[in-house]
């Protein structure tokens, strides 16, 4: 079932993907043109290139993922945490694997947030959870946060690794069996902004209590709009944002998350 689970919501992803869309859109449009339907045609490109001037124009990405990226604060009060859970989704495993080298994409500051509050913090375990993202083999993302945490001086018996999970309810759930035994949390919860409110609600579903969110890679930048060309960066912002929408939901209705404040104890006081 979590393998059906996890090839639906690849496809579903990348079906729902703004890129995907638009493109649907202009083959669409090259469809009618070839049926030589020229008015539907020129309706299509219309709408195709309009959505692409939006997007590429407009704070458009930028409304769609603030609300999920200030859903909660930065650098919150914490006192004592048993440990620091990071999130995977910041290794670059290709890469790595051809290079020889640990390679980290966009989200690399979750492994910077880490390896800071390690050091604040010289009591906390730090817990990595990630695996492979891919039904083939492939390096996992544990290993290369491993050679990471472990090149930066973390001392080995600090560091737990959960290697097998490919998405967010499998981080939560094959982590929490790893926590050592009688410690009782706070734990600080590391990934990126717009991924925390479905973090939050997976681990809460899954049994975890005392979590401190720690909100980290922020891709909204706030302020006065200004009017500029960036089209590949705002139509990667909506990428993501749309995708952390959709996946919310799903996780919601599938009953693999559920509101924080439905589960007494879950976020830490």
């Amino acid at each position: 079932m979590d393998t059906l689970f996890f090839i639906a919501a690849q496809l579903v992803g990348y079906l729902t993907r703004p890129e995907t869309l638009l493109l649907l859109v202009f083959v669409l449009a090259a469809w009618l043109l070839w049926r030589g339907r020229r008015r539907g045609a020129l309706r299509a490109m219309v709408l195709g290139i309009g959505a692409m001037l939006a997007i590429g124009l407009l704070p458009l990405a930028e409304a769609v993922i603030a609300p999920l990226e200030r859903a909660y604060p930065v650098r919150p009060d914490v006192v004592s945490p048993a440990g620091i859970v990071v999130l995977g989704g910041a290794q670059e495993t290709e890469v790595t694997r051809n290079w020889g080298l640990p390679s980290l994409n966009g989200a690399g500051d979750r492994m910077v947030a880490a390896l800071m509050l390690a050091e604040r913090f010289p009591e906390a375990r730090v817990i990595f959870t990630g695996g492979a993202a891919a039904l083939t083999p492939e390096t996992a993302e544990a290993s290369i946060a491993r050679e990471i945490f472990l090149g930066a001086g973390l001392a080995p018996d600090r560091l737990i690794l959960e290697s097998e999970s490919r998405n967010t309810t499998e981080n939560a759930r094959l982590t929490l069996p790893l926590l050592p035994e009688g410690a009782e949390g706070p734990w600080i919860l590391v990934t990126s902004a717009y991924h925390m409110p479905r973090s939050v609600e997976t681990f809460c579903a899954a049994g975890w209590r005392w979590l401190v969110p720690w909100p980290v890679d922020h891709r909204s930048e706030g302020g006065a709009w200004r009017p500029d060309w960036r089209l590949a960066l705002n139509l990667d912002v909506l990428n993501l944002a749309v995708k952390e929408w959709i996946g919310r939901i799903a996780y919601r209705l599938l009953g693999r998350a559920v509101p924080a404040d439905e589960v007494p104890g879950c976020l830490a006081d």
